[in-house]
């Protein structure tokens, strides 16, 4: 299995990935108390950096914006997670709880803003890359459902770039939704997490913050790869690969 950024190297020259392998997993349905006080703590210190300044200009937050507008996306309903995540905080809006899984990666996205995602490694097909959209891509919505509540279709569009599979796409508008199919759950035991810079920040920083905050949480074992621009295609290692 491999990570293939090589398409948006070229456009996007300062974007790099970190991948994160995690095996082994016991994912707790609901969040411990101690990561809700370390989730807090995240928030408020958010606020403090940042509660005067507007979202355009927090740097982690204005590179992503720059990105869309490149690939064709100026709808302002479209934004990257992690400005929603930052959005939220400053509102204090608390993070919603979902898993103890998710609950800790997307206290690394808040605290480090970087975009981050996971998926069930046992629901993914093939290689992974971060690309350009194509034709006949396949994609369902966990944001929106229908009336009996299956996670509606939405293909990406022409230009688009999007986080995919072999199989499907994984996560529209390189990290705005994700799909249905592979969401990481209580039931999990390997998840592929993706923390995703764009020339700012600390990525190494956000790794280690997420690989403790993992292995206190949800235990197992964990490798990382991180594919940037002098190795955009890396190999991917996992006991069920």
């Amino acid at each position: 299995m491999q990570i293939d950024i090589s398409e948006v190297i070229g456009p996007f020259p300062d974007f790099s990935v970190a991948v994160v392998i995690c095996e082994d997993l016991i994912v707790p349905a609901d969040r411990a108390a101690l990561l809700d006080a370390q989730i807090e703590r995240r928030e408020a210190g958010i606020r403090a950096a940042w509660g005067e300044t507007p979202l355009a200009e927090i740097p982690g937050i204005a590179v992503w914006r720059q990105a869309y507008r490149q690939f064709g996306v100026k709808k302002t309903s479209y934004r990257s997670s992690v400005e929603r995540l930052v959005k939220n905080a400053l509102a204090d809006r608390p993070l919603p709880a979902i898993n103890g899984f998710v609950d800790c990666y997307n206290a690394v996205s808040l605290a480090h803003i970087f975009p981050a995602g996971a998926d069930d490694l046992d629901k993914l097909r093939g290689d992974i890359a971060f690309r350009i959209s194509r034709d006949g891509d396949s994609f369902l919505d966990m944001g929106a459902t229908d009336e009996s509540g299956a996670p509606l279709g939405a293909p990406p569009k022409g230009g688009e770039v999007v986080y995919a599979d072999d199989e499907k796409v994984l996560c529209r508008r390189w990290n705005w939704r994700q799909d249905a199919r592979s969401v990481v759950t209580p039931a999990t035991r390997r998840a592929l997490v993706t923390i995703q810079a764009n020339g700012t920040g600390d990525l190494q920083a956000a790794v280690d913050d997420l690989t403790d905050l993992l292995q206190n949480t949800c235990g197992g074992r964990i490798e990382v790869v991180i594919a940037d621009a002098g190795q955009p295609v890396v190999e991917l290692t996992s006991s069920g690969a």
